[in-house]
């Protein structure tokens, strides 16, 4: 959503506050390996090309799992190697470099593979913001920090040279430079550098715009007064999105998005963009409910939400081969957005949807809604306070809120050149501490390495659980307790343990950055009434060696089962297989 800029004024270098990454898994002996890959996803039988930084010991080994099995287990010498990925499409893996030291293994490090054909299976959406005049090793070092976090989409916020006309120049002579709304220089040559950047790496490039946005001089461009939103039926008063001035450059005027000329000229002008700058889609955006009756230019009224699939379906006749992508603030218009042919549900989420609860009820109502087809991407802005000034983000709010989206099957808008923590895309007062940017690769390396688990299916459920060394409950949480989220896949029942019990607060957005770190707890046991007869249980954790997967050892007696798992931080998965 198009807001006021607060403090955080646009960047037009890359400098301190850009998203790098620590990929390291855990040290053994002093060994802490960096992980790469080339793309950020690949199509079954593609070539997957490993990199790390440095030498491993003779007899470290690296072997491939899938859902915790291993698939194989080969030696490894040199910086890199390559591996096939495997025929099955959709389909996640966890790779783990280890050694054995004194009898056990250990972890030297991890990262994830995503092999799926069409991102939209389990999109991952990061963003950029801002296209100053950058050299090619300013934007590579953005976008491989996205491709570390396996970003298959990235919508480019504010690229724009007008709303209603996005293009500068012509499509046979574009500008090499032009003024965006907030009067920032943008360049040709940063944001078509971006685009093949993007596509290097299997990322889509998505155009972000307003769905129904035109500037005060739009009349010149040739937009009709008959295509806007009124606030009265005689038409004197146009619905208006007001800026400060500066340093923006206009208001924002509403159009009809259901207007077919209207629709027919920003179809237009979105294939002219594709056409110059080859982006693979359209990030469509809106700002929420108006909270007033509007009127079409003959006086009818609008239902604002009513004229979005409609939007969306013209834009996709105007180009068949294109992806969309649109924004539903506070869910507004979810419902019309979820029938019309996006790649997956994007939701802007605010006020009341403040605790974590509400989060996993977004994910949940958006399933619903998809039909199970149309996953969901949460843009939910952390620290939200604490981003009025230059500072750090804080580490265990955004680590628990990740945790809880992720469990649920979301996934989180919040990576881009910086970490987001405002609605105003350039806001870039907040770094991330060391520790979290460690956190962020680890929890991104887990979404998509056990993405059929999260992501792919199955009922959430109440699994039946009690534990001897802490206070468990169902979802939704309790300050003081762990609570329990479970998802019912068959054959498998995973239990997601998501660590509250230090927690000074339920709001996930943790706007004063006042979330407490949760403590550790070892080796916690468990009993667990099963379905069936256990085959085998195993655990992983984005907090724990990299998320790698490690057996569990269990007992069971009737339908009790007994286990112990290693630790508990923030977030554990257990994973419970029958026979």
């Amino acid at each position: 959503m198009f807001v006021t800029m607060t403090s955080g004024c646009a960047k037009e270098k890359i400098k301190d506050n850009t998203v790098l990454i620590d990929t390291g898994g855990t040290a053994a002996n002093g060994i802490t390996v960096n992980i790469s890959t080339d793309k950020a996803a690949y199509k079954p039988g593609d070539a997957v090309t490993f990199t790390i930084d440095q030498i491993l010991p003779p007899a470290a080994k690296v072997r491939y799992k899938q859902a915790g099995t291993i698939l194989q287990d080969a030696s490894i010498s040199g910086k890199t190697w390559t591996w096939t990925a495997p025929a099955t499409d959709f389909t996640g893996y966890m790779i783990e470099l280890y050694g054995t030291e004194s009898g056990r293994d250990v972890i030297y490090g991890t990262i994830a593979v995503d092999v799926s054909s069409d991102p939209a299976h389990f999109p991952r959406n990061g963003f950029l913001s801002a296209y100053g005049q950058l050299n090619s090793t300013q934007i590579n070092t953005v976008m491989a920090s996205l491709n570390r976090y396996h970003m298959n989409y990235v919508q480019f916020q504010d690229w724009q040279y007008e709303h209603h006309l996005p293009l500068s120049g012509t499509v046979a002579s574009p500008d090499a430079m032009w003024k965006d709304i907030a009067n920032r220089d943008n360049y040709f040559s940063t944001v078509k550098g971006y685009v093949m950047a993007a596509h290097s790496y299997n990322m889509k490039a998505l155009s972000y715009n307003l769905a129904y946005g035109a500037l005060g001089d739009a009349a010149a461009a040739g937009v009709l007064d008959q295509w806007y939103l009124y606030d009265d039926a005689g038409h004197t008063t146009k619905e208006v999105f007001q800026l400060p001035m500066p340093p923006f450059k206009s208001n924002i005027y509403f159009t009809d998005p259901s207007n077919a000329a209207w629709q027919q000229y920003i179809a237009a002008k979105t294939n002219d963009v594709y056409t110059v700058f080859g982006f693979d889609g359209y990030q469509i955006d809106q700002v929420g409910n108006r909270n007033k009756t509007l009127y079409n230019y003959s006086g009818g009224t609008i239902d604002l939400p009513s004229t979005f699939a409609s939007f969306i379906n013209a834009i996709k006749s105007s180009a068949p081969q294109k992806r969309l992508v649109m924004n539903a603030v506070t869910q507004y218009g979810q419902p019309q957005i979820a029938s019309a042919p996006v790649d997956f549900l994007y939701s802007e989420v605010w006020s009341p949807n403040e605790a974590f609860s509400d989060l996993g009820d977004i994910i949940k109502s958006n399933d619903a809604l998809g039909g199970g087809s149309k996953k969901s991407i949460l843009a939910a802005y952390m620290n939200y306070n604490l981003a009025e000034h230059p500072g750090y983000f804080n580490t265990p709010g955004v680590v628990l809120a990740d945790a809880v989206i992720f469990a649920f099957g979301g996934a989180h808008l919040e990576l881009g050149e910086h970490m987001l923590g405002k609605e105003y895309f350039p806001n870039a007062n907040l770094v991330m501490p060391d520790d979290l940017k460690k956190a962020m690769v680890s929890y991104y390396d887990f979404l998509t390495g056990y993405e059929n688990l999260l992501r792919d299916g199955g009922t959430f459920n109440n699994p039946v659980i009690t534990s001897t060394s802490m206070k468990l409950n169902n979802w939704p949480p309790q300050i003081g307790q762990v609570s329990v989220i479970g998802r019912d896949l068959g054959w498998r029942q995973v239990i997601h343990l998501v660590n509250f019990t230090n927690a000074n607060s339920l709001q996930w957005r943790d706007a004063n950055g006042t979330q407490i770190k949760p403590s550790a707890v070892t080796n916690p046991g468990f009993t667990f009434t099963a379905a069936k007869t256990v085959k085998r249980i195993w655990t992983a954790s984005p907090d724990i060696n990299g998320g790698a997967s490690a057996e569990v050892t269990y007992t069971q007696s009737g339908n009790q089962v007994t286990f112990t798992v290693p630790s508990l931080q923030y977030w554990d998965m257990v994973v419970v297989e029958y026979q």
